[in-house]
C-alpha cells in the first residue's frame, strides 16, 4: 500500500520539455533590446545642469539606457563620480552619457 507521500508524488508538476521556458525568456529578453538612442546637445546641457545641482542623497528620477534596455529609475543618489563620470542610483552604477533626462524629485 502507497503512503500518502507517496501517491502525492504522483501528481506532481512535470516539465516534459525541460528548459524551454528558460530558453523562451532568453529568448524574449534578447528580442526587447534597444539600441542606445542619442541626446540632444540641449539635453545633454540640461541633464549637466542637473546633475551639478543634485548631489549625494538627492532622490532623483532618471530614464536612461541599461543593459540594452531603455528604462526608468527612480531613487537616491548614493555617489556621484565627475572624474569618471557616473552616479549611482542605489546600487545601480549609471555613466553620464547613458542618461537621456534627469530630475530632482522633492518628497
Amino acid at each position: 500500500m502507497m503512503t500518502r507521500e507517496q501517491r502525492a508524488k504522483q501528481f506532481m508538476p512535470f516539465d516534459a520539455m525541460k528548459g524551454l521556458k528558460e530558453a523562451l525568456t532568453e529568448r524574449e529578453e534578447r528580442h526587447s533590446r534597444v539600441e542606445k538612442h542619442g541626446v540632444s546637445e540641449e539635453q545633454t546641457e540640461e541633464n549637466n545642469r542637473e546633475i551639478c545641482r543634485i548631489g549625494k542623497g538627492s532622490r532623483v528620477f532618471l530614464t536612461c539606457h541599461m543593459a540594452f534596455h531603455d528604462v526608468e529609475i527612480t531613487g537616491t543618489v548614493t555617489e556621484i563620480d565627475r572624474v569618471l563620470r557616473c552616479l549611482r542610483v542605489d546600487d545601480e552604477r549609471i555613466p553620464f552619457d547613458d542618461i537621456y533626462t534627469i530630475r530632482a524629485i522633492s518628497e
